[in-house]
């Protein structure tokens, strides 16, 4: 009776970890999917502001929103991610700004990390893209680029960090 009763036993702690499993891969592939919906808005806002500006501005507002993937992504992988959502160690409590994973470090300890950040990230350069739209034909695309290292490393990140880490002023 005993070894019937350790292989139920065995067979519930599988069942349990099967369970966990696809509960990890279906929120990692739900998170994927609306991530690439929002990156999406990016293809959408392009087609949007290229038809609204006159024909010679139609280069440099794809340009910009190009721009804001490519740069956006970038400044929110080294310095906006940790920002947001680095949580501070009980050492170097902050109420301004997070404190760690700058460049996706320990990400690998915790592999939900790469899926959050791909999922935020798309939210931070659709907030540049957005800005795009609203300056189309009134800035250049330099002063534009600069917009975007602010927006994606300083605005949106701190901006985060107090709304929505539970340890920031708002």
């Amino acid at each position: 009776m005993s070894t019937i009763d350790e292989r139920v036993a065995a067979l519930q702690k599988d069942l349990a970890e099967t369970k966990e499993n696809y509960n990890e891969a279906l929120d990692t592939i739900w998170m994927l999917v609306c991530a690439m919906l929002v990156f999406f808005m990016h293809s959408g806002f392009s087609l949007l502001e290229a038809g609204c500006v006159r024909f010679k501005n139609t280069q440099n507002i794809l340009a910009k929103n190009l721009c804001v993937v490519t740069i956006g992504f970038l400044c929110w992988y080294i310095i906006g991610f940790p920002l947001a959502f680095g949580v501070p160690t009980a050492s170097t409590p902050t109420k301004f700004a997070g404190s760690n994973n700058f460049a996706m470090d320990g990400f690998f300890e915790d592999k939900t990390m790469f899926r959050n950040w791909f999922f935020q990230g798309c939210f931070c350069a659709t907030g540049g893209t957005i800005v795009s739209g609203a300056i189309a034909e009134r800035t250049k695309l330099r002063g534009f680029a600069t917009f975007t290292v602010l927006m994606t490393t300083i605005i949106y990140p701190i901006v985060i960090w107090w709304g929505w880490s539970g340890n920031g002023w708002l």
